[in-house]
């Protein structure tokens, strides 16, 4: 099996064990590591959509290289340094075209490292988080999932959304490592016509 194949297997594994977890959570009532493990499958997908960017196949099987390795990302720049992909460059260029992408995966960050959110028995994350990023969270579920329809929700109320949410991204990660195996890219054609169908995006958001 080349690289290709072995890195989309892995990608795949982990989000086939990430659908048995959130299903065991959820019947356990346990949502914040639910949380955690969006922004898990969060990550598959930015780093999906950023292979998908790389027009350099050298470039592109380099990076393939070193995930199925245990290395860090690093993309040679113009002065032949070396500079490390981080997961700010991955989440801003995956945000382009999912634009609830950052808001979501910055909530989910706060249910990884420890964090006020964990107190989310006393206190509401939904209270705790920046307006803006609160926004674009309902924002994308209201118009994916169809709620909740609160008019200021919290975390419980998101609670039964949660499940659907790992639904929509595993999905968009199916999409993308099939497109992976296919030699296809992102282009700019493909990065507009997903802001057009994405109200949640940065240039939708300047025209609201």
């Amino acid at each position: 099996m080349n690289s290709l194949g072995i890195f989309c297997r892995q990608v795949r594994s982990r989000s086939a064990e990430h659908r048995q977890a959130i299903h065991l959570l959820y019947s356990a009532g346990l949502y914040a590591p639910i949380v955690s493990i969006l922004r898990q499958e969060l990550d598959s997908m930015i780093r999906s959509i950023y292979l998908l960017s790389i027009e350099d196949r050298a470039t592109r099987n380099q990076l393939i290289e070193a995930s199925i390795n245990g290395k860090d990302w690093r993309l040679t720049i113009a002065n032949g340094k070396q500079k490390k992909v981080t997961d700010r460059d991955m989440v801003e260029l995956a945000n382009q075209l999912q634009g609830w992408t950052e808001s979501v995966y910055r909530f989910g960050c706060g249910f990884i490292h420890l964090s006020n959110l964990h107190d989310h028995h006393a206190r509401d994350p939904m209270s705790l988080i920046p307006a803006s990023e609160k926004a674009v969270i309902l924002q994308h579920m209201r118009h994916y999932h169809g709620g909740p329809l609160q008019p200021d929700p919290t975390f419980l109320d998101l609670q039964p959304f949660l499940p659907m949410v790992f639904d929509k991204i595993a999905g968009n990660l199916v999409v993308y490592l099939n497109e992976l195996e296919e030699g296809k890219m992102i282009d700019d054609n493909m990065r507009n016509d997903t802001i057009k169908s994405n109200p949640t995006s940065r240039r939708n958001r300047k025209r609201a």
